[in-house]
C-alpha cells in the first residue's frame, strides 16, 4: 500500500482539517506515517498569516522535497491558496490544492498522480476528482454514523471545527482571500462528531472556526447559534469540558456569556483578539471596535465570571504606528490584565489593503516593541497565574512537563499548570493544589493523591 505523511502550520481549524485529511487517504488505502518518515506522498496544510508563516510553509515543501526526491510533494490551505490565485510557483510542491478543494485532496492527488491508485484500495478511476462526492462549503461535511471518523477523535483534547469562512476584511488579513465563503455546519453533523469525539476518549473537545462566532442560519446551521452548540456539546456524556477557540469581539452576544457562566462544563476561557490597544491603528487595521467596546466585552465577560481567563493576540508596528501609539498598546494591555498573550511583528500580506500602506517602522524597532510588549504580557500572565496560588485546580493532562517526573495541562480558564507526577497519566483530569508561579507564568503545584473524572 501507499505511505503518506502530514503536516500542519497554522490555526485549530487547520489542525481539525488535517486530521481530517489524513482520515480520507487512510480510508482509500494509504499507510498514514510520521511526516519524519519515508513516504510515497507528503501532503502539508500550509498556513499565510505572517511572513513567517509563509517562509515556514515553503521550508517545510522544499525540505520534503529534498529529502524525499522520489516523492510527490502537495500543498494545501491559506500559503497554498495565495499562490494559486497569484500563479507563484512553490520550490518543491508537485500539486497545489485550493482551500476550497482541501477536503478532497486525495482525490486530487490520485487524479495527478494515477499510479498510486493500483497501489491503494481505491477502485480504478479515469477521473478521481469526478466519482469524489462535490466539495461542501468548506469542506464542512458529514461524520460517517457508522463511527468512522477523523484523526481527532483518538485525541484527549480534540478540535471540533463548526464553520468556515470570514468577511471582516481587516486590512492586515489575508484569511478573506483565501476563505472566502462563510458556511455553518449542520447542527445535527456537529452534534454527531461530538458523540462520537466523546466515544473515542475525547475528554475536552475545542469548538472553532475561522469565525466562529458567525455560526448560525444564515450560513446553513439550520437554525441554531453558537451558544446552542456549546451547550449541547457540554450535555454529550464523557465530555468533561468544552473550550471555545478564538472569537471576535463583535460576536459576543449575551446568550454566549450566559451559556459559559451557567453551565460548568463550558470552560471560563475566550480568546478576543485584539491587535491593537490604540484607537488609531484599530481603525487603520480595520477592526470593527475600539478599545471602549472591547472593555466593555471584558468587563461584562469578568463580571459574571469572575476567573475567567481572556486571552488575545496584539500586533507590533503596524504602518503608522508611532511611539506615542505603540505607548497606548502598552498601556492597554497593562490594563486588560490578559491571562496570555500572542505577540506578533507586523509583516505585509498579499493581496491586503495594508499592503498599499507604508511598512514605515523598522525592522529593529518591531523587534525593540516585540521585547517590551512581551515583556508586559508575560507579568500579566504570571499575575493571572498567581491570583489561582493557594486553589486546587482541575488540571487536564496533556504533556510532559518542563522537569522529569513533572506532567503538564491547563485549567478550564487556561492556565497552563506543571505540576510532579505522582503516577498521573497524559489524558486525565486531576486535582492539582497550586503553590507558586514559575518564570515562565506557568503555575506550578502538587497533584491529589486521587484523580477525578
Amino acid at each position: 500500500m501507499p505511505t503518506a505523511a502530514f503536516t500542519n502550520l497554522g490555526c485549530k481549524v487547520n489542525q481539525y482539517e488535517i486530521e481530517r485529511i489524513a482520515e480520507s487517504f487512510e480510508a482509500h488505502g494509504f499507510t498514514v506515517t510520521d511526516f519524519r518518515s519515508a513516504a510515497d506522498v507528503y501532503v502539508i496544510n500550509s498556513c499565510s498569516v505572517t511572513a513567517d508563516a509563509d517562509r515556514k510553509s515553503r521550508y517545510m515543501a522544499r525540505r520534503a522535497a529534498r529529502e524525499h526526491p522520489g516523492s510527490k510533494v502537495v500543498v494545501t490551505g491559506c500559503f497554498a491558496q495565495l499562490a494559486l490565485d497569484t500563479q507563484e510557483e512553490v520550490d518543491g510542491a508537485a500539486l497545489l490544492v485550493p482551500n476550497s478543494e482541501k477536503m478532497r485532496t486525495v482525490a486530487h492527488v490520485l487524479n495527478a498522480f494515477p499510479d498510486l491508485i493500483q497501489y491503494s484500495s481505491s477502485p480504478a478511476m479515469d477521473d478521481p476528482i469526478a466519482v469524489f462526492p462535490e466539495s461542501a462549503p468548506a469542506g464542512l461535511i458529514a461524520i460517517d454514523a457508522s463511527g468512522a471518523g477523523p484523526a481527532a477523535l483518538h485525541r484527549t483534547r480534540a478540535v471540533l471545527k463548526i464553520q468556515d469562512g470570514c468577511e471582516y476584511f481587516c486590512s492586515f488579513c489575508s484569511i478573506p482571500y483565501t476563505r472566502n465563503t462563510m458556511a455553518s455546519r449542520p447542527f445535527e453533523h456537529v452534534l454527531a462528531e461530538a458523540r462520537l469525539l466523546a466515544a473515542r476518549g475525547a475528554r475536552e473537545v475545542v469548538v472553532t472556526g475561522v469565525c466562529v462566532g458567525a455560526y448560525g442560519p444564515e450560513t446553513g446551521s439550520g437554525g441554531a447559534r453558537l451558544a446552542d452548540v456549546l451547550t449541547a456539546v457540554a450535555d454529550v456524556p464523557g465530555i468533561d469540558r468544552v473550550r471555545l477557540s478564538s472569537v471576535q469581539p463583535v460576536e459576543i452576544p449575551d446568550e454566549i456569556i450566559l451559556a459559559m457562566a451557567s453551565h460548568p462544563s463550558i470552560a471560563p476561557h475566550l480568546h478576543l483578539s485584539l491587535q491593537s490597544g490604540d484607537d488609531t491603528i484599530l481603525k487603520r487595521m480595520n477592526r470593527p471596535y475600539d478599545t471602549a467596546f472591547f472593555s466593555e466585552i471584558a468587563d461584562k465577560l469578568r463580571a459574571h465570571m469572575p476567573q475567567i481567563g481572556l486571552t488575545t493576540d496584539l500586533i507590533v508596528g503596524f504602518p503608522g504606528e508611532t511611539e506615542e501609539l505603540f505607548e497606548n498598546t502598552l498601556a492597554y494591555a497593562r490594563k486588560m490584565r490578559f491571562a496570555r498573550t500572542h505577540v506578533f511583528r507586523y509583516s505585509p500580506r498579499q493581496r491586503t489593503a495594508a499592503e498599499l500602506l507604508k511598512d514605515d517602522v523598522h525592522p529593529e524597532e518591531k523587534e525593540r516593541r516585540h521585547r517590551a510588549l512581551t515583556a508586559v504580557c508575560v507579568e500579566s500572565q504570571r499575575a493571572f497565574a498567581a491570583e489561582h496560588i493557594g486553589q486546587t485546580v482541575s488540571v487536564l493532562t496533556e504533556a510532559r512537563g518542563a522537569q522529569d517526573g513533572w506532567l503538564s495541562g491547563y485549567t478550564g480558564n487556561y492556565v497552563r499548570v506543571q505540576f510532579e507526577a505522582r503516577g498521573a497519566k497524559r489524558g486525565e483530569i486531576v486535582r492539582v493544589a497550586l503553590s507558586d508561579v514559575l518564570p515562565d507564568g506557568d503555575a506550578f503545584g502538587i497533584k491529589e493523591e486521587t484523580p477525578t473524572a
